[in-house]
This record gives C-alpha cells, sequence and structure tokens, in this order.
C-alpha cells in the first residue's frame, strides 16, 4: 500500500515486512529518490541482509532504529540500547555504515537530515540509532524554514553517458551515482564486481580493491563524520561517556556532581559509527577515570576500553526498561 504525502514532497509506502522494506528502499534510492525506512529489535535482524546489499552496492539509504530489549522478542515497547554492535557488524563481510545516536527529540529531526547528508555524501547506509525512551519523549521540536535547511546531494555524473561507469571513484573514492531510467549503462549487484559494476569473481585482486575502497571512503573521512559533545572536561578527573537517552541522566549526575565540588565531565558521543577513537584519546589522556553507562549487557563499552585503555574504564550496564538514574550513574562515578 502507498499513500502520497505532497506536504513533504514525498511517498509512504506500507510494506508485507522489514526484509521487503529494506529492499524497497534500495530500489527507491536508485530511482533516484532519497529513501529511509524504521524499525526496532527483531526488524533490524531481518533487514541486515539487504543491510549488506546496501553497502556493496554503495546505496545511499538511512534506516532509524528505535532499540529495545532483547534478544528475540525481548520486551516489546521497553527501552533499551542492545543493537549498536549489530548496527557496525549485522551483515557479512567487511563493509562500513554511519551511525549517530540522537539524545532528544530535536536530535531525532536534526540527525535524521544529517543521517541522509551523510549517507548521500558516502553512499553508504546510515542509520539512526535512538531508544524507545527516545522514541516515545515529548519536548519541543523547533523546525527550521526549508530553506535554511542543508541539504547534501548525491555526485551527479560528470562524464558522457557512453564513458559512465558506475563505480569508478575518484581522489574521494566516492562513485557518481546515476539514476535508472536516465540512459546511463548501469549495473549493480551484492557480487564482487569492477567499475563497470559486472561481477568480477575471478580474481582476488578485484574484490581487494573494491572491499579496501568500500571502508577506506569512510574511515579515512572519520573527522568528518563523527561529532561529539564535551561537558565540564577542561578540568575533570572522571568522564562519563554515554549516548542516547542514558546521556541525559549522565548530564544530570554530571551538573549535580559539580553542585558537590566533584570534577566531573561528560563526552557525549553523538556518533557512534565510526566510532571517535581521536576524542576519545584526547579525553582518556586527562582524566583518571572513566564510566560507561549503557543500556546492554556492555557493548560499546569495549570500543571505549579499546581507544582509552581498558585499566581505566568501568562499565555500567543496566538491562531490562529502566533508565539508569543520575544517581546510580554519580555514586558509581565517584566510587
Amino acid at each position: 500500500m502507498s499513500r502520497r504525502l505532497p506536504e513533504i514532497g514525498g511517498v509512504y509506502l506500507q510494506m508485507e515486512d522489514e526484509i521487503a522494506s529494506m529492499a524497497a528502499v534500495i530500489g527507491a534510492s536508485y530511482a533516484g529518490v532519497k529513501s529511509m525506512t524504521a524499525t526496532s529489535g527483531p526488524g533490524f535482524s531481518l533487514m541486515q541482509e539487504n543491510i549488506g546489499l546496501a553497502a556493496m552496492t554503495e546505496t545511499p539509504c538511512v534506516v532509524v532504529d528505535v532499540m529495545r530489549a532483547g534478544p528475540s522478542t525481548g520486551q516489546p515497547t521497553k527501552t533499551g540500547q542492545q543493537d549498536v554492535m549489530q548496527a557496525k557488524w549485522g551483515s557479512h563481510g567487511d563493509y562500513e555504515i554511519i551511525a549517530l545516536a540522537p539524545s532528544s527529540v530535536q536530535e531525532m529531526f536534526d540527525l535524521t537530515i544529517e543521517a541522509f547528508n551523510l549517507s548521500e555524501k558516502y553512499r553508504c547506509p546510515a542509520f539512526v540509532m535512538t531508544d524507545e525512551i527516545i522514541g516515545h519523549l515529548m519536548e519541543r521540536l523547533a523546525i527550521p524554514e526549508p530553506e535554511k535547511i542543508r541539504l547534501v546531494n548525491r555526485k551527479r555524473p560528470s562524464v558522457p553517458r557512453s564513458e559512465y561507469s558506475p563505480f569508478r571513484a575518484g581522489e574521494d573514492l566516492v562513485p557518481e551515482m546515476a539514476t535508472f531510467g536516465e540512459g546511463y549503462r548501469f549495473y549493480a549487484t551484492g557480487l564482487t564486481h569492477d567499475e563497470t559494476g559486472h561481477p568480477r569473481t575471478d580474481s582476488t585482486e578485484h574484490h581487494a580493491v573494491l572491499v579496501q575502497r568500500i571502508c577506506d571512503k569512510i574511515r579515512k573521512n572519520v573527522r568528518d563524520i563523527t561529532r561529539v559533545e564535551s561537558v565540564f572536561l577542561d578540568d575533570a578527573d572522571v568522564c562519563i561517556v554515554a549516548y542516547g537517552s542514558v546521556a541525559r541522566s549522565a548530564l544530570a549526575a554530571v551538573v549535580e556532581g559539580r553542585e558537590r565540588g566533584i570534577k566531573i565531565g561528560l563526552l557525549r558521543l553523538v556518533t557512534i559509527w565510526p566510532f571517535p577513537d581521536e576524542a576519545v584519546e584526547q579525553m582518556a589522556s586527562r582524566v583518571d577515570k572513566i564510566l560507561v553507562p549503557e543500556m546492554n549487557y556492555g557493548q560499546l563499552v569495549r570500543e571505549v576500553e579499546r581507544s582509552a585503555g581498558r585499566r581505566k574504564v568501568t562499565s555500567l550496564p543496566k538491562l531490562g526498561d529502566a533508565l539508569h538514574t543520575p544517581e546510580e550513574i554519580l555514586a558509581q562515578a565517584v566510587s
């Protein structure tokens, strides 16, 4: 079932399942439109094969994942942050994606636009990894005038149709992207392919060149992609690293700690993939202790440990349907 949304110039498609939804998103993107889908928990798992296809075919697209508790059916309608590692490693093989973690209703709006911009710029899937608390939150939202919203569009072909190759990349490692039906010769497949898009499974060299480029177009632009927010870190002895709704409790804990004279700060991860190693390394060189509260059994804390050094990092996991309280975070931070 489809329904036109004339007020935003878009079309809403109701699919039979999440597998079909992700396939439709890929097809719509190749037809020249900006496309997205939204899901939660097991639906995100069902999308993973086609997410791998989107990575291999370098398809700009956005997935909003409102995380809940798992595994399996888990706790429907309850909160969690249990998909952050799946976002990075959910499909098989080597590839890179971009994932953002909003902490407010305003950021749900702003970061969804940013996800589209980054996806279009780097021709890759981009995720908005929110959670049930933010998904059901009601607070003020400021929507700018349309002309004030920064929009990025995919690179269009700059060569004649006879010279176009859909996977030929320049110095930025991102190929220009034509639209199906415009007369460009276009072949897209999940198989290892050359610059023309035609399968080349006979050569390990072609596979290495293709996969390394798909990964490097993200890895070599981490500074451009990643965003963090630093609060009271200039003189902090203790740092809380948090993302999503947990960062709201973490900020309240930092404010309370500062009122008590405790030198504590917050590093909020707005981008979780690619992981902002440089920001974490710089913070870790200045503080004595790092606390990572997460609504899972310890997932992104592993990346913090890798960047900061395990001896400085303490995990504060929480499972179930309750958010960390500021008191819980502060008590662990100063213990």
